[in-house]
């Protein structure tokens, strides 16, 4: 008959504990960018889905750069899209207690802020038109908005108010204003366009969220409203 085994023989299973502790992030570097479609302001703490934030990474000679697509190696710093956080960022080194280190910021962040947010809605508003969900001027936008076509408008932030709303006419349809006559004129071939009918769609889901990234930063332009 097989004797049973010796307990007093057996190895013990339970491993001795690590007690050399590991730091979790050597000076100077950050920790690994978080994963999902929410973010984390570094000024105000709040979270929110990324396409709504502004990021922002450091170049090899630790100056700052916005990266407004989001594609850019290395790990962000995230801002809520709005002015006064990034002049509080800046005033109370934000940036650099985020970086753990130097960070050298341009000292015209937000113009260039701004005027790569513009440049990437005159390119969605491209490409509505490139790909036939985008017409402009006043009869061909009414036309859309009567057979229900349009699911959002641009609107001219320079345009006239009660021209908008002579447009609309009662109509519910998400408007933006956030580009000059002269800006929405370059998408189409012409000196000023003061509106445009955009088709329903991911194009403009795309433009209502970067709308409402220009405005919250600039002063001089207005988000989506109905």
């Amino acid at each position: 008959m097989t004797r049973p085994p010796n307990p007093a023989r057996r190895k013990p299973t339970t491993s001795t504990p690590d007690l050399q502790s590991k730091p979790a992030v050597d000076d100077g570097e950050m920790e690994p960018e978080p994963k999902g479609p929410l973010r984390r302001c570094i000024v105000t703490r709040e979270t929110g889905p990324k396409e709504t934030m502004l990021r922002f990474v450091l170049s090899p000679g630790r100056e700052l750069v916005p990266d407004l697509a989001g594609r850019l190696p290395g790990r962000g710093m995230w801002l809520s899209a709005r002015a006064d956080v990034l002049e509080r960022a800046q005033g109370r080194g934000a940036f650099s207690k985020a970086a753990r280190g130097l960070v050298i910021p341009p000292p015209d962040l937000r113009a260039r802020i701004e005027q790569g947010l513009r440049g990437r809605l005159r390119d969605q508003v491209g490409l509505a038109r490139r790909a036939g969900q985008a017409v402009c001027g006043f009869q061909q936008v009414r036309d859309w908005l009567q057979r229900g076509k349009a699911g959002l408008l641009v609107e001219a932030v320079d345009g006239s108010a009660a021209e908008q709303r002579k447009l609309l006419g009662g109509h519910d349809v998400p408007v933006v204003a956030t580009l000059t006559a002269e800006e929405l004129g370059t998408v189409f071939g012409r000196d000023h366009v003061v509106h445009v009918a955009i088709s329903p769609g991911r194009i403009a889901e795309m433009i209502i969220q970067e709308a409402g990234r220009l405005a919250g930063i600039s002063v001089n332009a207005n988000g989506a409203g109905s």
